[in-house]
């Protein structure tokens, strides 16, 4: 019959994950299910292009190659097409990710019979109608799934202070059950998986810069074993099969209640069995935030999804890659190509983008007519357009190898310069650096008796407005019921209560013991940034999720008269100026206009 059906996925593991069992499914009705992705050979896609499955799962950045490769013929591989299936859509929508996904779609469109049926499935989706709106742009969509709020789970908040301590809990606590163990940070999962095995627990870790090799044996092993402890990132928060858990476990809090339902939906999947979720927290940061987001589930709240404002990056990107894989195009059907995917945009952005484009040789323009420019042939066609493809930015890693064994990948800035003096910690075990070859991006690694430190560089984590404000209301009126705080836990969350302020028009304000003065502002991260942006001159010197410090004592500072936008010349601008994916694509105006609006609105 031909490809029918498209299933996105956000990560390849998880395309990798759901073959067999949606192969079994199709197999019973006569259909056949592939994948593609980068990890994918290119015998297996050839062969497919041949002869296409009736299920095609992929990646949005793996679409995108599709539709920009010679060696594929559009046209005829699209032309049965008639559903794409969008898993975990609110990973996709809450960032550039999704308005690429979005775009790709509709491209699509130009080789399919009639627009495709979009569907999205979530299970935490606090604006399930509007996402549907955003995501069928035009076509017909359906969102299925909604919030899980479960009263019957289990939650409990305890507070152990230190990883070796929450190592020790994990020992002796539900011991013969299998724990699956969250961590917000790769070098945080190393450092407790460390821990475990040191005090001779069964141990695997999951990560996103361990080899697929190391996590797929991790994984394995885990789902395969008893009495044991896995220890990951987000990456086995969407879906991921490790089997049958017991309990679920979260060093120090995720950030969303999003994420929070994902993690505890892991549980109690078993006939009579009780969702299950313990927060063993290190700081007093992470119990206020434990609390924060239990507060908000407890009250059936979780967050909106809502794509990123202004995608003029993403616009940047695709008008590049649209007229690629068209290989020409008349101005006119570009801008119009362009319209359909990005509708939400004025047409003024659409043809000031064309033009810049055009001005600066990534694309040539002859007589109406829009071909590649040489700038981008000299720019991305070396690597078959493939930094154009993805709208992240991965970060520039080291691979680490033990002999032939591909161990995982480590942020050269932690990696010595000289041979043989560092130890790092790399799949809960430690490793000393041999040799590192910079030019080939491979370091030499053997294992190693002393302990490892475990490093990757990377942006702080985000506080919402919602959390932040949840966690002033648990300050003033203590936690909700239906979570247990041990007694650890409840100790220092009243010694919290008692040291915080939380009430004042204008904000609190203390001054601390460096000299410093801390208003109290439980804003979020983002309206503290625009404040401190606005605010340098004033003595603003640092911004947290619940607090802004100054050098000076500030006075009568109400949340009404709180700077806006701050100007371009703010250092916090140039900063996120200098990160933004695509931003050589951009002129300096667009540039600005949707820093200025993303970071700080």
């Amino acid at each position: 019959m031909g490809l029918s059906v498209l299933y996105v996925c956000p990560i390849k593991a998880l395309l990798n994950n759901l073959e067999p069992r949606l192969s079994g499914y199709a197999s019973l009705i006569g259909r056949r299910v592939g994948v593609w992705h980068g990890d994918i050979a290119d015998s297996i896609k050839r062969r497919m292009r041949a002869d296409p499955p009736d299920i095609l799962l992929t990646t949005p950045e793996s679409l995108e190659g599709m539709l920009i490769s010679t060696r594929t013929e559009r046209a005829e591989l699209f032309s049965r097409l008639k559903s794409v299936v969008i898993d975990e859509l609110h990973a996709f929508a809450g960032d550039d990710r999704g308005w690429h996904l979005r775009a790709v779609l509709r491209r699509l469109d130009h080789y399919t019979p009639s627009p495709l049926q979009r569907i999205g499935l979530s299970a935490t989706v606090g604006n399930p109608e509007a996402l549907l709106d955003w995501l069928s742009g035009g076509s017909t969509g359906r969102i299925v799934g909604s919030s899980i709020v479960s009263p019957d789970a289990e939650v409990t908040i305890d507070h152990v202070g230190s990883v070796e301590n929450a190592a020790i809990v994990l020992s002796r606590l539900y011991r013969g059950e299998k724990r699956l163990v969250f961590c917000d940070s790769r070098a945080l999962a190393e450092r407790l998986a460390n821990a475990l095995l040191e005090v001779g627990v069964r141990t695997w870790v999951s990560h996103a810069s361990l080899s697929a090799v190391e996590r797929k044996a991790s994984e394995l092993a885990f789902a395969e074993g008893s009495d044991c402890v896995i220890v990951a990132t987000s990456t086995l928060e969407l879906g991921i099969d490790v089997g049958d858990l017991d309990r679920v476990i979260q060093i120090e809090s995720p950030g969303t209640v999003s994420s929070f339902l994902q993690r505890m939906g892991r549980s109690g999947r078993r006939s009579g069995a009780r969702r299950n979720f313990l927060f063993l927290t290190l700081t007093d940061m992470g119990l206020l935030q434990a609390v924060g987001i239990t507060h908000l589930w407890a009250k059936a709240w979780v967050e909106f999804v809502e794509p990123p404002p202004l995608p003029l990056n993403v616009l940047s990107q695709q008008a590049i890659l649209l007229t690629l894989e068209r290989r020409q195009i008349t101005r006119s059907e570009l801008i119009h190509s362009l319209m359909g995917c990005f509708p939400e945009l004025p047409n003024a952005d659409i043809e000031a983008c064309i033009q810049y484009l055009s001005q600066e040789g990534y694309l040539a323009m002859v007589d109406d007519v829009v071909q590649i420019g040489l700038r981008s042939e000299t720019e991305f066609g070396g690597s078959h357009y493939r930094e154009l493809l993805a709208t992240f930015s991965g970060a520039d890693l080291v691979l680490g190898r033990w002999g032939s064994q591909e161990i995982g990948f480590i942020d050269p800035a932690t990696l010595p310069r000289s041979r043989g003096d560092r130890v790092v910690l790399l799949g809960g075990r430690s490793w000393k650096v041999i040799d590192v070859d910079f030019s080939r991006r491979i370091a030499s690694l053997e294992p190693s008796g002393e302990r490892g430190k475990a490093r990757w560089l990377g942006g702080s984590a985000s506080m919402t407005a919602e959390l932040a404000q949840s966690i002033r209301e648990v300050l003033r009126d203590g936690a909700s019921p239906v979570i247990k705080l041990s007694k650890r836990a409840d100790a220092l969350l009243n010694e919290l209560r008692d040291e915080m302020p939380t009430a004042g028009d204008p904000s609190p304000v203390e001054e601390l013991d460096t000299g410093r003065f801390r208003m109290w502002t439980y804003a979020g991260s983002k309206r503290n940034r625009s404040l401190l942006a606005g605010l340098r001159s004033s003595g603003a010197i640092r911004a947290e999720g619940l607090f802004v410090d100054f050098a000076v004592r500030p006075t009568g500072l109400r949340p009404q008269d709180w700077p806006g936008r701050p100007n371009k010349n703010s250092p916090l601008v140039k900063e996120h100026l200098e990160s933004i994916k695509f931003g050589d694509l951009m002129s300096v105006d667009h540039k600005m206009v949707q820093t200025v609006h993303r970071s700080f609105s």
